[in-house]
């Protein structure tokens, strides 16, 4: 794609090969596909387990359904520009996911905060993951295409599940140790 056609980013047209190429950038070696996809699972986890938490506490009735809502709301993002390999595998994860937050049983009021800063535990432990797996590329004609910001952030923190498991799942071919 040549930096003329370049449209500026946009939440809701993602062009998510090319994204996925972006990501190879920097993420082509399996482990830290893994690390990735492990510290997202746990930084998620914190979140959704705070939230299913306060609403038990509040005591709402069904409030699995309020974390059912979350995670099919999350999948309906991913689906606009997602393949539809990607779309299936990425349910099936949240599948395990919700179910592993809704067996979690009715906490204590305080435990709500340890399970929020599990989120900014997992991120770093996501950012450490480069130190152990530091193989990439250059990143110049990337960060054309996909300018480092807020609006990039919003974007991985909506699409790096699913290319994470669109690489563990359907991309053998770009594995490196």
């Amino acid at each position: 794609m040549s930096t003329e056609t370049t449209q500026p980013l946009s939440l809701l047209h993602v062009d998510f090969n090319d994204l996925y190429s972006r990501h190879l950038g920097r993420h082509s070696q399996f482990g830290i596909n893994v690390a990735h996809l492990a510290a997202l699972y746990g930084l998620w986890f914190g979140v959704y387990a705070a939230v299913y938490q306060a609403v038990l506490l509040l005591g709402l009735p069904a409030g699995w359904l309020i974390i059912v809502a979350m995670a099919v709301t999350y999948l309906a993002f991913v689906a606009i520009n997602a393949p539809y390999h990607v779309c299936v595998a990425t349910a099936v994860f949240l599948a395990f996911f919700v179910a592993s937050v809704l067996a979690l049983p009715r906490l204590p009021g305080w435990s709500i905060l340890p399970l929020l800063l599990l989120a900014p535990v997992f991120y770093k432990l996501q950012a450490w993951s480069h130190k152990i797996w530091a193989i990439g590329a250059d990143m110049t004609e990337f960060n054309k295409r996909f300018p480092p910001g807020r609006t990039l952030n919003f974007i991985l923190l909506i699409y790096e599940v699913p290319i994470c498991l669109n690489y563990l799942m359907f991309r053998r071919q770009d594995w490196r140790s």
